[in-house]
């Protein structure tokens, strides 16, 4: 068996649950999840990587979920401007209907444009900085805050008060203070 397959084997093994999770946490969809995770080793593997370990193979395929996941988006943007130059007049209904997601988190995540969503969930579940999160997605520094902005002040007007977001606003405004009192002793 080739090297690639052993390392790919160890890690279905030892972390599909963790990528299914994180993946879940991107998309919103266990169904999605699930294809997310299954797109993401496909685009690890696809290609011969040198001295690839179970644990950057783990890295490679966190990146590739949030990748495909935006890029599906736009596709599916793209397919929504011109679909309706290719159905018929009527359309059947849904049968099946929503599936409800049980946490009221994951409630509030399908709630987030795909950017903002992937920035939170980067931001709070992989615990990476604004620049590292700018890295991994192509985009700037600043619109990565702007998108954790708007993410978080979504999230509370559907969760209510965040407790990060309540210790950040608690250390600003203990770094302006001091500086503010540097300002009034000279």
């Amino acid at each position: 068996m080739a090297d690639w397959q052993d390392t790919m084997e160890q890690l279905v093994r030892n972390r599909e649950r963790a990528l299914l999770s994180y993946a879940y946490l991107v998309c919103g969809d266990p169904v999605q999840a699930q294809d997310l995770v299954q797109d993401a080793l496909v685009r690890t593997f696809a290609r011969e990587r040198k001295g690839l370990t179970a644990v950057k193979a783990e890295g490679y395929v966190r990146r590739a979920i949030t990748t495909v996941y935006v890029d599906q988006y736009r596709r599916k943007q793209r397919w929504q401007r011109v679909q309706h130059l290719f159905r018929p007049d009527v359309l059947a209904p849904d049968r099946l209907g929503q599936v409800e997601a049980s946490s009221e988190v994951a409630d509030a995540l399908a709630t987030l444009p795909p950017r903002v969503r992937a920035c939170v969930v980067l931001r709070f579940f992989d615990d990476l900085t604004v620049p590292q999160i700018a890295r991994q997605l192509g985009l700037a520094d600043g619109s990565v805050k702007r998108y954790l902005s708007d993410g978080l002040g979504q999230l509370e007007l559907a969760l209510g008060p965040l407790e990060d977001a309540q210790m950040a606003d608690a250390e600003h405004t203990s770094v302006d203070s001091r500086h503010s009192q540097k300002g009034n002793r000279s």
